[in-house]
């Protein structure tokens, strides 16, 4: 969580909400990918830190199924990158702040593990949360 922490900064010095997301191999050590928002920096409404660490996951393995492999991100996953999470076949989504006005791993909804999908990742929430709160309290109360 620390790396993705770092990644979180670096968005929020482009101007980015400040969320950074890491994709570790099936060893769980290993970094495979990293990424932060940029949204702002690229003028893409997709480039959020998750689809962009899983998007260079798959590039670095050669391979879109990311069996095996865990998600650490720093704010609970919208819809959006909860989707591409079940459709990349993450193992396990690890995140530090709840997002409860538009989180969908837990809080507002629950789309990665919907029992209706074939793949339903492990959840593991509220590490470092208050680091991971405390950094997007910052960025938002600096606007």
């Amino acid at each position: 969580m620390r790396r993705a922490l770092d990644e979180a900064r670096e968005a929020a010095r482009g101007g980015d909400v400040p969320v950074g997301a890491v994709v570790l191999a099936a060893d769980g050590k290993t970094v495979l990918a990293a990424g932060h928002n940029e949204r702002e920096a690229v003028g893409d409404p997709t480039a959020h830190a998750e689809v962009l660490a899983v998007r260079r996951a798959a590039e670095r393995l050669g391979e879109w199924r990311l069996t095996g492999c865990t998600l650490v991100v720093t704010l609970e996953p919208c819809t959006m990158c909860a989707g591409a999470l079940v459709q990349a076949r993450v193992d396990r989504v690890v995140y530090g702040a709840r997002d409860d006005k538009a989180g969908a791993a837990g809080s507002l909804w629950d789309v990665v593990r919907d029992r209706r999908l074939n793949h339903r990742p492990e959840v593991i929430e509220g590490v470092l949360a208050e680091d991971c709160a405390r950094l997007l309290t910052d960025f938002f109360r600096s606007r």
